[in-house]
């Protein structure tokens, strides 16, 4: 694994942004930081967790790419630290090549999931397309509603920030947000997986986590009501029960 320069031809700066970087190996921090500068992005490594967390608490990055295996936490509950502050995108960097992590790290809210070794372009191509859903969806297109309310629930799509009938917010993985408001677009319609995927861009990495990911929405809707807010429609698809009203 080296330092990648762009092919010819090739911009560094359709994208950029600020990426903090948190791995307790100095030489992938160090050919992730030199790669990610030569396509335009500015970054920051961390070898500690809680090195990161305190200065996100000056600086929110743009993005962040997390091991799992840090030594003073545990990268999964780092990522929930993170969901708990921000709905940033969260690219998780691991050795740890079971289902079961790839699985547990998007439960948590990760936004895609890559095993080492890798091809630093690769992380540079997959942080462009998590930064992108984020930016396309911050830039809703107007007359389109900035706000879901549901069944006592509201939904910010800009924000990617979900709102309790109590008052309680939480914020959804980028991911997350997408095939939630394709349900929210689409009230007691039953959508394919097909569509779904299609309206997240047939992104490689919502591919593999839509039912994931679709489940994680579940736990964040938990209510005592019998009917479940979203329905699996087996063999078809997904359907939200719920009246929605864009406002």
């Amino acid at each position: 694994m080296t330092p990648e320069t762009p092919g010819t031809g090739s911009s560094t700066t359709a994208m950029s942004g600020l990426v903090y970087i948190c791995d307790d190996e100095a030489e992938i921090c160090a050919i992730l930081a030199s790669t990610l500068e030569v396509y335009g992005f500015r970054s920051v490594c961390f070898q500690q967790a809680g090195k990161m967390l305190a200065m996100m608490d000056q600086q929110l990055p743009d993005a962040c790419l997390i091991d799992l295996g840090l030594p003073d936490m545990d990268g999964m509950s780092l990522i929930n630290e993170i969901r708990e502050r921000t709905s940033l995108p969260v690219i998780v960097l691991s050795a740890r090549s079971h289902s079961s992590d790839r699985v547990m790290g998007l439960e948590m809210g990760a936004d895609d999931y890559v095993v080492k070794p890798f091809d630093p372009r690769e992380i540079v191509a997959r942080l462009r397309s998590v930064l992108r859903r984020s930016s396309e969806r911050q830039a809703a297109p107007p007359g389109k509603g900035n706000a879901a309310r549901f069944a006592g629930w509201t939904f910010h799509p800009g924000a990617l920030r979900l709102v309790s009938p109590s008052g309680e917010e939480t914020f959804l993985s980028t991911g997350e947000a997408t095939l939630l408001e394709a349900l929210l677009r689409a009230p007691k319609r039953v959508l394919s997986r097909d569509y779904l995927l299609e309206h997240g861009g047939r992104d490689d990495s919502l591919d593999r986590s839509i039912d994931v990911r679709i489940s994680r929405i579940r736990k964040k809707l938990a209510t005592e009501s019998a009917t479940p807010l979203i329905r699996t429609i087996y063999g078809s698809g997904y359907m939200l029960t719920s009246q929605v009203d864009w406002a």
